[in-house]
């Protein structure tokens, strides 16, 4: 993928999307998805992963990616946020269900995949106390990146040793979704077609089993630390939510990975 740089960034109108350069971020690859799905063109422009970004925050008051930046509006960096974006600017094929019901169930989900204490939140303390625990890693440049995150997204050994359990309900939760679905003949997270669960779904599976490295290639380092090893979370990590990651994937997104 080709990135702009901030400078060269933000002196244009046109739509930009700030993204993690080089990594799977799975907030990032989630928005990538979704302007995927609604075929929205966007201009690239790189964010350092647990860098301090210091440009980036002094032009849209953000020092995380992915931050939405399109002429006169404000930068838009939530989830939520994005996602109402994309459906008002390409409301076919909607991704937000007009059901009351299964628009609040969808959300609701949503947020424990994506939201502050959810599956990606509490991945990422484990991901920081992991590489934090390697002898002598406190210094190296990733050692320095995790712990800038970790100050960022409130790491403590506590909050890193509760989050396997809190993984682990979220998965179960979302399996046991899924194979209501199933029962119904459905192939969706909710209702009868693909929603925004579905997309974020695919991109958070990455912090659990990451796609293979010809359609992931991360960094080295990196695998180990998104490949989840909490007897907790690979029990919780039912068989239907990476067949339907997959599916998700060969269907709607983009293989392999581009980032």
């Amino acid at each position: 993928m080709k990135y702009l740089d901030v400078e060269s960034a933000r002196s244009r109108r046109d739509l930009r999307l700030v993204l993690t350069q080089g990594v799977p971020g799975p907030w990032g690859e989630a928005a990538k998805g979704l302007f995927r799905v609604k075929r929205i063109p966007y201009t690239a422009v790189a964010q350092q992963g647990g860098g301090e970004n210091a440009a980036l925050r002094e032009w849209t008051g953000h020092a995380n990616a992915p931050i939405v930046v399109c002429e006169d509006e404000p930068p838009r960096s939530a989830w939520s946020e994005i996602l109402f974006f994309v459906e008002r600017r390409a409301p076919d094929p909607p991704l937000i269900p007009p059901d009351p019901r299964n628009r609040a169930l969808m959300f609701g989900l949503s947020h424990e995949l994506c939201g502050e204490d959810g599956f990606g939140w509490n991945r990422r303390l484990m991901m920081i106390h992991q590489a934090l625990s390697v002898p002598a890693s406190s210094e190296s440049p990733v050692g320095v990146a995790m712990r800038r995150l970790g100050a960022r997204y409130g790491y403590s050994p506590s909050a890193a040793t509760a989050a396997p359990q809190r993984c682990a309900e979220i998965l179960q939760l979302l399996a046991s979704q899924l194979h209501r679905q199933r029962e119904r003949d459905r192939h969706f997270f909710v209702g009868a077609s693909l929603s925004a669960l579905d997309v974020y779904w695919a991109a958070f599976a990455a912090l659990a089993s990451p796609l293979p490295a010809a359609l992931c290639p991360m960094p080295d380092f990196l695998r180990p630390l998104y490949q989840a090893t909490s007897p907790l979370v690979t029990a919780a990590l039912d068989p239907i939510l990476l067949e339907h990651r997959d599916g998700i994937y060969e269907e709607f997104l983009e293989l392999p990975l581009d980032f």
